[in-house]
């Protein structure tokens, strides 16, 4: 059965990635930016073009009032959210927890982790309504591990394994699953700073030997977030990272 999917984030890489496989499987997609409209833009454009449905909304999904504005516009549109993928992020540079300002922990736990409830919040009353639905939390390895010099990060994302647990707790019963994917390191624009040496670091550090992509994430969502493939699964954190965690 095709369904309704918001992925947050879907301008570029790992949401991207995650929206495509979505639309090229033949589901209602909903591409989500916080400023790069011309990119989600073009992307809907693309799959139109492909005989591919898509839409497209910018919101800040830290903001209560715009996450319930693109709610709206959703259900006017396609109808209610179907599959929620929580991807919007953001991240720091690496640096000292003593280096970062007050200012830009609140950025990041405001988006990484408050976002995710919010848009949930947003979309749980409709699948409660229809007694089924999925959300799918994309956290990160540091979220597992912790990362030196990534602790507003490592936070925000650890936050949303405890949300998917918790949140399976209270949905259950709904017929609603939540469940969690924590990549490891995959080369985005995100963590472009890294340069190829420290790549090739990154990379012989992991078991596989091999540094992830998008679609090895957009896959393994794709598994979580439908019954068809995950029915019975739920509450639980699948580290996508190559051994990383290990």
């Amino acid at each position: 059965m095709k369904r309704t999917v918001l992925v947050t984030g879907s301008s570029r890489g790992i949401g991207r990635a995650i929206a495509l496989r979505f639309a090229r499987a033949g589901h209602r997609v909903v591409l989500h930016c916080r400023e790069n409209r011309e990119g989600i833009d073009a992307l809907a454009a693309a799959l139109h073009a492909e005989g591919l449905s898509a839409m497209a909304v910018q919101g800040d999904v830290s903001s209560e009032a715009e996450v319930c504005r693109m709610m709206e516009e959703i259900r006017g549109y396609y109808g209610p959210v179907e599959v929620l993928v929580n991807n919007a992020g953001v991240a720091l540079p690496q640096q000292l927890l003593t280096d970062c300002t007050a200012e830009q922990i609140g950025r990041v736990l405001d988006v990484d982790a408050k976002g995710a409830l919010l848009c949930a919040r947003a979309a749980i009353p409709d699948m409660v309504r229809k007694k089924r639905g999925s959300i799918v939390n994309i956290s990160s390895y540091f979220g597992v591990t912790g990362g030196s010099c990534e602790v507003p990060y490592s936070a925000a994302k650890a936050a949303l394994t405890g949300m998917t647990r918790a949140l399976a707790k209270e949905l259950g019963p709904s017929g609603i699953r939540v469940n969690c994917v924590a990549p490891g390191f995959v080369p985005t624009e995100m963590n472009a700073a890294f340069d190829e040496a420290a790549r090739e670091a990154i990379r012989q550090e992991i078991p596989l030997g091999t540094l992830g992509a998008p679609e090895d994430i957009a896959e393994a969502v794709y598994f979580l977030a439908l019954d068809d493939t995950a029915r019975f699964i739920t509450g639980q954190v699948l580290c996508v990272d190559g051994g990383s965690g290990l």
